[in-house]
């Protein structure tokens, strides 16, 4: 058996983590892994080679997830219903934190409240015993902001980038600006040059003045 590659190991751990909640377990429509509670899939994962796909219900943060660039609405209509689908190159483009925060959120959207009553409170900890009330908390803050940490990262690069568009834009718009008020001004003044040496016309009625003739003299 050839041995699993990066983006299968990585399978691995999202499936392990998907299997941990309560009644969850897998199937494989078209060949696609899916992961089932109460035989309503939850998460959709596949791989082909070093690349990994998956997709995910995300009522919540849909709109957020968007904004990531290997992110798109789900195909066959599932977009609309708030499902997300992340396409990753190789192992190392995919943000683990995030997308097991992406499980939880669509295992929360899909289970029986009987199920998601089991869970502790919304966060990316793997469900399981409880431990002390502070120190869950503690960890479910930390995990949140670990989690976070990709998407504030993927958003920032997009707000830089927008910035640095703007401002091509506006210095483009300046150069331009700039180019038409020196034209104007040009022209602006060759028309006063050129009506500076012009004679005046005469005015209407008037004959233009013209010399007399001398009177020849008598010898």
């Amino acid at each position: 058996m050839p041995a699993e590659n990066e983006t299968q190991k990585v399978e691995a751990v999202l499936r392990e983590h998907a299997m941990s909640y309560p009644g969850a377990h897998e199937d494989f429509p078209w060949g696609h892994r899916a992961m089932k509670v109460n035989d309503k899939t939850f998460l959709f994962m596949t791989v082909d080679g070093e690349k990994l796909n998956l997709s995910a219900k995300l009522p919540d943060s849909k709109d957020a997830a968007l904004t990531l660039p290997f992110t798109e609405p789900t195909e066959y209509g599932l977009g609309k219903s708030g499902w997300v689908t992340a396409h990753f190159e190789d192992a190392s483009q995919v943000p683990v934190p995030v997308i097991k925060a992406w499980i939880d959120e669509s295992y929360r959207a899909i289970a029986p409240k009987k199920l998601v009553d089991q869970l502790p409170a919304r966060g990316t900890a793997v469900p399981g015993p409880a431990s002390k009330p502070a120190k869950a908390a503690a960890g479910r803050k930390a995990s949140a902001s670990k989690a976070a940490a990709p998407v504030k990262k993927a958003a920032k690069k997009v707000v830089s980038k927008v910035k640095a568009v703007a401002k091509k834009a506006a210095a483009r718009v300046k150069t331009a600006a700039k180019k038409a008020t020196k034209k104007v001004a040009k022209t602006a003044s060759a028309a006063k040059a050129k009506t500076a040496r012009k004679p005046a016309a005469p005015a209407r009625g008037k004959r233009a003045a013209t010399s007399a003739p001398k009177r020849a003299r008598r010898s």
